[in-house]
């Protein structure tokens, strides 16, 4: 039976060193033209030194009008030589330790925050249900701008290439473009790229085909997939099955299993403004501490390709367990990466789990928190909590260590500031 410290084949013949992988977390470390950092490569070298046999790069966009947020790198044309040697040292310090570093190549579509595009585009002129102005009116596609994203794709992987990266991973959840067009809550196309789930999927498909074509047969091409969006009449599990069916049928090396938007934040394990729409998941699962293992399992049985499955877990055992049973072939960790880099190496040494810090992480003091039980508050609780773990990654990044006794309040504020002050300095 596998375990974390086993290596993995994939079918393009690349080889992980084992089976642990830090998964996309967004970094917001990028000079104000989208240039990849100094700071970017100490942090995915800390990274490296931790152990993961693979690092997966947070959002680098397309389009440098399509932000996940400030502070993204920016691959919407060929960089500078500046760009070029950034990107570079950042390849260099990731895989200086012998294991791969795959650059995650995404658009933010709709998702785009108004402050940094008021109209973003998208598959349909459906806006993100959620209160307040957070995210831009979107403007539907045209053809001709739907094919140069395709395009797009295919050039930042051949960059990925070039700069030393060993993978790129395509960005197809959490309700960023390629997702947008999958689901047909935002997809209301009536064209050839939408209606029918062929038809929804056939953005991605091209970029899938585009990008093989520019990185050639021998490297790793990954896609994050939902498992579903968790939303009445959105991307469901049984959509999810026929795409990886034919994403495998394509060649793809590694299938990240997802789930959800910022609609409804399953990726987070936080409650949407909705009600989850998702089959019960088994007790036994809740136990094991993964959020998507079942849905890999049942992937597994019509399935070939090597699966990854990141959320929710903890300890060794868990992880273990999920690589044994078939729920999945690589074990994908995020937020206890942040404030714990060497992680993986511990667990590879027998440690019995990592921290999971968000426990005892509260937006509210103690005499409050009885109002955690007002879903939009546990929705901006949540959401704290992620940008204490963004706080973390900024801490590595520029300093080396964590700064744990930040609160999440106090992150919120830092990352919301450093935010504004990216994007006036890159307006000029």
């Amino acid at each position: 039976m596998p375990t974390i410290a086993d290596t993995l084949a994939l079918p393009c013949g690349a080889v992980l060193p084992n089976r642990l992988a830090k998964g996309a977390m967004t970094e917001g470390l990028a000079d104000p033209r989208g240039r990849a950092t100094a700071e970017l490569a100490r942090l995915y070298g800390l990274w490296a030194d931790g152990g993961s046999g693979l690092l997966i790069t947070g959002n680098v966009q397309i389009d440098a009008d399509h932000l996940e947020r400030p502070g993204n790198v920016i691959l919407d044309r060929r960089p500078d030589a500046e760009g070029l040697a950034g990107l570079r040292a950042m390849a260099a310090a990731g895989t200086r330790r012998g294991g791969h570093v795959w650059m995650q190549i995404s658009h933010a579509g709709r998702q785009t925050q108004s402050n940094v595009n008021p109209h973003p585009k998208a598959p349909s002129a459906v806006a993100v249900n959620l209160p307040g102005n957070q995210f831009g009116e979107p403007v539907a596609l045209m053809e001709a701008e739907i094919l140069e994203l395709i395009e797009r794709f295919g050039v930042a992987a051949e960059i990925a290439r070039e700069t030393g990266f060993t993978g790129v991973q395509i960005h197809a959840a959490h309700g960023y473009l390629l997702s947008q067009f999958l689901s047909p809550r935002s997809n209301l196309r009536d064209d050839a790229w939408g209606g029918s789930l062929e038809n929804r999927a056939r953005m991605l498909m091209q970029v899938v085909a585009r990008v093989r074509r520019g990185v050639g047969p021998d490297f790793p091409i990954g896609v994050k997939l939902n498992s579903a969006d968790f939303q009445k009449g959105g991307f469901a599990f049984e959509d999810s099955v026929t795409v990886a069916a034919w994403l495998q049928s394509a060649g793809v090396d590694l299938l990240e299993i997802s789930g959800g938007s910022y609609e409804q934040p399953a990726m987070m394990d936080i409650e949407g403004m909705e009600p989850k729409d998702m089959p019960p998941v088994k007790a036994s699962t809740a136990a094991r501490e993964a959020y998507f293992v079942d849905f890999a399992r049942t992937l597994r049985g019509s399935l070939t390709m090597p699966l990854m499955v990141t959320g929710g877990f903890r300890s060794r055992a868990a992880m273990n367990a999920a690589l044994e049973t078939g729920g999945a072939d690589v074990i994908g960790l995020g937020r206890p990466l942040c404030a714990d880099p060497a992680g993986p190496a511990r667990l590879l040494a027998g440690a019995e789990s990592l921290e999971r810090w968000e426990t005892r992480l509260h937006l509210l003091p103690a005499p409050l928190r009885f109002l955690n039980r007002i879903k939009l508050i546990q929705a901006m609780e949540g959401f704290a909590v992620s940008y204490w773990y963004y706080a973390q990654i900024d801490a590595l990044a520029r300093t080396g260590q964590p700064n744990t006794r930040i609160s999440p309040f106090a992150a919120l504020q830092q990352v919301t500031r450093g935010g504004a002050a990216w994007l006036k300095a890159r307006r000029g």
